[in-house]
């Protein structure tokens, strides 16, 4: 895991005007940021968690966390890998009960909502963050 800088959700952003809901991610011992722009149905997961609302049944990001602990495997942790065209990717990366660590691809929105589920470190790659290249 070269390369990958550990980061902390510290905001949820939503812009009416534009109509865009905006994460934003700091580099946990730094002060880069990383804004990401998502939509409003991860949005609202991600605001759900963190704001500690527990809904009466599992939602698709909760039934996700539960289907990799069902199958014994553990969630390692999410990475946003990449930005393309002004579009971030990221990977999920899942360990299996056999030890191996398996990297499923996704959406950052996605990955960060599951990740605060399963207590999951989030990351980004160092190339990522010197492309946004955003400091306190």
């Amino acid at each position: 895991m070269d390369n990958l800088i550990e980061m902390e959700l510290v905001r949820i952003r939503i812009d009416e005007k534009r109509g865009e809901q905006v994460i934003v991610l700091k580099e946990k011992n730094g002060n880069r940021f990383l804004p990401i722009v998502i939509g409003i149905i991860e949005a609202s997961a991600i605001k759900m968690k963190v704001s500690g609302f527990s809904p009466p049944r599992p939602l698709t990001h909760d039934l996700m966390n539960d289907l990799i602990r069902q199958l014994g495997g553990e969630l390692k942790g999410i990475v946003v890998e990449k930005l393309e065209n002004k579009i971030f990717y990221a990977k999920i990366m899942v360990e299996k009960k056999q030890g191996e660590v398996i990297e499923i691809d996704a959406r950052p929105s996605d990955s960060i909502a599951l990740a605060l589920r399963a207590g999951a470190s989030i990351f980004a790659n160092d190339e990522v963050l010197k492309q946004v290249d955003i400091e306190e």
